[in-house]
């Protein structure tokens, strides 16, 4: 696999729209971080480490659906890929869907949301968007 955090949102997706409950994913740092950020957007309910003794652990996603099952994510679209790297500065962060949709940014300050970005006037590599 050369891109596991465009297998990350791709498994998110696909669950997503199966109606699934939860989805399994091989962990790392830089997922973890992803994952809170689209738990503090409220975009999944919550994410748990298990196997943490095996040597690559697995974290278990608790997906997030409206009244009536209805997606809470209805969109996810890799940005910056390891053949293409996409950098943003601070005047330039991207809105997702005018504003309803999130940036997830990889940026020297940590990984962050396009709005908390924008609030701490720093850029940096555009992993995703979610909307």
């Amino acid at each position: 696999m050369t891109d596991p955090i465009a297998d990350m949102l791709t498994r998110i997706r696909n669950a997503s729209r199966a109606r699934h409950d939860s989805v399994d994913v091989p962990a790392s740092k830089l997922k973890l971080e992803i994952l809170r950020v689209l738990k503090e957007q409220g975009y999944i309910r919550d994410y748990k480490l298990i196997d943490e003794e095996k040597p690559q652990p697995t974290v278990r996603i608790l997906l997030k659906y409206g009244p009536d099952r209805t997606q809470v994510i209805t969109g996810v679209r890799r940005v910056s890929t390891p053949g293409r790297r996409v950098y943003t500065g601070k005047d330039r962060i991207p809105r997702v869907v005018g504003g309803l949709g999130v940036a997830v940014l990889s940026t020297p300050r940590g990984v962050m949301s396009d709005r908390e970005a924008r609030r701490a006037g720093v850029g940096g590599e555009v992993l995703c968007y979610v909307w």
